[in-house]
């Protein structure tokens, strides 16, 4: 069992440039829809698309993204 999630910062990030979904999208070059999977934890994004988000926002991929475990041993 995994007992890891992904959290993810994206939403404060993206509201800290006063972007918007679409936006941050086009910076990134994907849609607005998988930011806003992304942002409400129904997507995990590839490596790929982690770096690119980051990019768009001027921030590293850890300050994006990082696992947890959910037994509550570290958050």
């Amino acid at each position: 069992m995994n007992d890891r999630e992904l959290v993810n910062t994206l939403k404060v990030h993206r509201a800290m440039k006063d972007l918007t979904q679409a936006e941050l999208a086009e910076l990134a070059g994907i849609t607005r829809v998988s930011v806003n999977a992304i942002e409400g934890g129904r997507m995990v994004p590839s490596v790929l698309l982690a770096l690119r988000l980051a990019a768009a926002l001027g921030v590293t991929v850890e300050e994006l993204f990082r696992t947890s475990h959910t037994g509550g041993q570290i958050r």
